[in-house]
């Protein structure tokens, strides 16, 4: 079964089975592992340029509401295999750990998705098929940590799933400049993607047009 074939009877499937849909948009917005103590090695080190990336990918998540695109947290459970995603969200505001004040700035809103996933991908063993089919997006833009890891394994998956895949350049980050310079130069090339920086995105022609 081709991508565009399974896509459709994932969309088919679920307009079937779920009663109250979500909002309907052909963009959507993805925020990859934002949600992140940083407690890790290097995790300090990162967080120097974390807090100026959730700013931007802040002001992105708030133009990208006015317009009515959703927004998903895709999320690392962080080997927290009895939490759900709000006791995550709570173990980095409460605890004390070096990422609060990232997670401060990306605070998810009572009408944001999440996905949480068990590895790199935001599609690997979730639900990212199902919503995105639900939600009837088609363009996805991913922001986040890290670049060159779960951004580049997210951003190949919806490659090859056939989504239109934007990554801007500012709101994602890796251990190294040069590493998410190079992860940004492969998604561009391989996956043809668009990775301008986010205040260069035209979110409302995004929206207005179709695939």
């Amino acid at each position: 079964m081709s991508p565009a074939v399974r896509v459709r009877v994932v969309r088919e499937s679920a307009e079937r089975d779920c009663g109250n849909a979500p909002q309907r948009c052909p963009v959507a917005l993805l925020l990859i592992d934002v949600i992140n103590d940083m407690e890790f090695d290097g995790g300090r080190t990162l967080m120097e340029q974390a807090v100026a990336m959730a700013r931007r990918i802040a002001s992105l998540k708030q133009r990208a509401k006015r317009l009515g695109i959703p927004v998903i947290y895709a999320n690392d459970n962080f080997g927290r295999w009895q939490s759900d995603f709000r006791k995550v969200v709570a173990h980095c505001l409460e605890d004390g750990v070096t990422g609060q004040p990232l997670v401060r700035l990306l605070v998810p809103e009572e009408d944001d998705y999440f996905v949480l996933k068990p590895r790199h991908s935001a599609f690997y063993a979730t639900t990212m098929d199902l919503l995105l089919a639900y939600i009837g997006a088609r363009t996805l833009i991913l922001t986040g940590i890290a670049g060159n890891i779960c951004i580049l394994f997210s951003a190949n998956d919806a490659y090859m799933r056939e989504y239109e895949v934007i990554v801007p350049q500012d709101c994602t980050i890796s251990n190294s400049d040069e590493e998410n310079r190079h992860a940004l130069a492969q998604i561009r090339k391989v996956l043809k993607a668009d990775v301008a920086p986010s205040d260069e995105l035209d979110l409302d022609a995004l929206v207005r047009r179709r695939l």
